[in-house]
């Protein structure tokens, strides 16, 4: 039979404490790393489709299908859009850093036409890329910005690139630096600032 001394006891707890916290802090700073390098790159559309989901209002519940096929007529993208069921939708849009211009246009026109319209955005860091989100109720009042008609009609305007398209929509996207909470204004956590 063995005896230990208690003092060779404790440095072998100790010993194996420090190799555990150790070993913990490497796959952290691991993890870490592998987080802050895997910003999302654009991928091409031929191989990547924009895919649009959301709510369309309820009094086009019977021209769902063909409405869908309207969404998607640019190609390129692919639609799977519901009814909402309590008559007006969400006034909510998301849009992706990776979604052409042409293709973010024509789906605020087609929110616009279909959904209730579009007076909120979703910041994009909460948004996939390859995303747009129409009277999506997902996200909540912190993550996003209310936008004028007249700010809509700059996201509209043809002339508009790519890159210009994306910075006009992440500068009307900021959130407020305060939110209400519980009757209170409290600072926003959920405010990026633009890339």
């Amino acid at each position: 039979m063995k005896i230990f001394n208690k003092n060779t006891l404790d440095w072998t707890l100790f010993g194996n404490l420090i190799i555990q916290a150790i070993s913990t802090l490497v796959i952290l700073g691991l993890f870490l790393c592998s987080l802050v390098g895997a910003e999302e790159k654009c991928q091409p559309l031929n191989k990547k489709r924009i895919k649009i989901e959301g709510y369309i209002a309820k009094k086009f519940r019977k021209k769902r299908k063909a409405i869908i096929k309207e969404f998607t007529e640019l190609g390129n993208s692919k639609a799977a859009l519901r009814v909402y069921p309590m008559g007006e939708t969400s006034k909510v849009i998301a849009i992706g850093k990776c979604v052409p211009v042409h293709i973010a246009q024509h789906v605020i026109r087609k929110a616009l036409e279909y959904s209730t319209g579009v007076e909120s955005l979703v910041q994009q860091q909460f948004v996939h890329g390859h995303w747009i989100g129409v009277g999506v109720t997902i996200f909540d009042e912190p993550s996003q910005q209310l936008v004028s008609p007249d700010q809509v009609q700059l996201m509209l305007k043809p002339d508009l690139s790519n890159q210009a398209f994306h910075r006009l929509y992440r500068k009307l996207s900021v959130p407020n630096q305060l939110t209400p909470f519980f009757g209170l204004q409290v600072p926003n956590v959920k405010t990026a600032k633009p890339e």
